[in-house]
């Protein structure tokens, strides 16, 4: 099966559209999201529809939980953009011709993780599916590494830092270098277990502004990296009051 993986769209509906296209080139079977529809950007509720409409998985993420409950574990840019993200979604469900097809529904029923066979689909860890950041200076630290190894039967596909690359059991970080003017690196899967970061569609922080998904077959993981009009999300975020200059300002550096 070839399914294309996406994650952390954070409500950017200009990287989330060309990714789409993208994947619409690439004859997949199936399309995956792991979390994080909205949060930090202008478009959540258009990115929560796109999400619904193309994806035959989509698996619950901290910023999507803290658009329904009171966010927990925010810094303050990150909590007021979550709290504006959830007066649009109530906006939008509370509109006669959205009253029977929420969207706050759809995000309150997601899973925390998905299981087809030898692949776990989560957001964060399979430690801590929600909200366990799992970065790549973590393979100096070995304890945290084995404990979620441990609870990982094969291969786990997880989002949430934004940094897409492979960890091995070693434990190792596989960086996908991905260079301007190529739209892909190719990883193959080790031969022993491994966790797989997809990246981020809708704010990268790996240095590279380009959106940021996965492709998963024959054994590899195929890494894109897509140019989208990041500038007009960045004059969208400017322009809402309640989200900070600096959620755009970083989308034109990937940091």
């Amino acid at each position: 099966m070839k399914r294309a993986i996406i994650s952390d769209v954070h409500g950017n509906l200009e990287a989330l559209e060309a990714v789409l296209e993208d994947i619409g080139r690439q004859g997949v079977d199936a399309i995956y999201c792991l979390g994080d529809i909205v949060g930090y950007g202008p478009n959540p509720c258009e990115c929560v529809k796109l999400v619904r409409q193309k994806c035959s998985v989509v698996i619950l993420g901290n910023h999507d939980q803290g658009a329904l409950f009171d966010p927990d574990g925010f810094n303050v840019g990150a909590e007021k953009a979550i709290r504006w993200t959830r007066v649009q979604l109530e906006q939008h469900d509370r509109l006669p011709r959205n009253s029977a097809d929420p969207l706050t529904d759809f995000l309150g029923e997601l899973p925390r993780n998905h299981v087809d066979g030898d692949f776990l689909f989560v957001h964060g860890s399979a430690r801590r599916p929600l909200d366990e950041y799992v970065f790549p200076e973590d393979i100096y630290n070995p304890l945290k590494m084995e404990h979620i190894f441990e609870l990982v039967g094969r291969y786990c596909l997880q989002g949430h830092t934004h940094i897409p690359g492979v960890f091995t059991e070693a434990p190792e970080f596989l960086s996908p270098t991905v260079p301007s003017g190529a739209v892909e690196c190719r990883v193959p899967l080790p031969a022993g277990k491994a966790m797989v970061n997809v990246g981020s569609v809708g704010q990268p922080r790996d240095g590279d502004r380009r959106a940021c998904y996965a492709i998963l077959e024959d054994g590899a993981v195929r890494f894109r990296r897509i140019e989208y009009a990041f500038d007009v999300t960045c004059r969208k975020i400017h322009a809402i009051a309640d989200l900070d200059n600096f959620l755009g300002d970083r989308l034109t550096q990937g940091r």
